[in-house]
């Protein structure tokens, strides 16, 4: 039932990014990586199959999805950056208590970024749901531009190279698709946790 739906929802995009063409990648990414996220596999996915059938150009599409990725965690940069953490506090202030969430944990939520933050966005980028929030404590800490743009974009390019390729070799068959889903999770999990103790490793070493 649900590898039908996808299915339906998974060719009513392919029709819809074709139609469209790599404008429409690139303002879908937008979207997804704004504040208004949903998943980006039903955007890249079915782009895969596009250039499976000779009809879009990977480099394209994969330039369109990282850019459009980017433009969209800029957006959730720079509204935590003029929001800044006064308009924080008085958010929490009313809802806070409603997610568990206090000045004593933002606080320590902004030292742990200012410390790790390259890490920290880089990584962040390859994991569902955070890869849309992460952009928010960095325009929070004020991370570096250059920086958060780098970082970003290199997480997002081995996101968006991964889904291409999902829809380029499986976006025939949906079930092979929700099936390499999750062991790409599994594979980025354990290569976010791969980096972290590679990282821990250097900073302990260069101290």
């Amino acid at each position: 039932m649900l590898s039908d739906i996808f299915r339906s929802v998974t060719d009513w995009l392919v029709g819809l990014i074709g139609s469209l063409g790599y404008f429409g990648i690139f303002i879908l990414m937008v979207i997804e990586s704004s504040f208004v996220p949903f998943p980006s596999e039903i955007i890249l996915i079915p782009a895969g199959v596009l250039v499976s059938q000779g009809e879009m150009s990977f480099l394209l599409v994969f330039i369109l999805g990282v850019l459009g990725s980017l433009v969209g965690a800029l957006i959730n940069y720079y509204l935590a950056l003029k929001l800044g953490r006064r308009g924080v506090n008085r958010l929490i202030e009313k809802y806070g208590k409603v997610f568990f969430i206090d000045d004593k944990k933002l606080e320590n939520s902004d030292k742990f970024f200012e410390k790790h933050g390259e890490i920290t966005t880089f990584l962040g980028r390859l994991i569902p749901v955070i890869r849309q929030l992460i952009s928010i404590p960095a325009g929070f800490s004020k991370m570096n531009l250059g920086k958060f743009c780098v970082y970003t974009s290199l997480g997002a390019g081995i996101w968006t190279l991964i889904l291409i390729g999902l829809g380029y070799w499986f976006g025939e068959n949906i079930e092979l698709v929700e099936q390499n889903m999750g062991i790409v999770s599994a594979i980025l999990l354990a290569f976010a946790l791969f980096v972290v103790l590679i990282y821990l490793w250097i900073r302990k070493k260069s101290k």
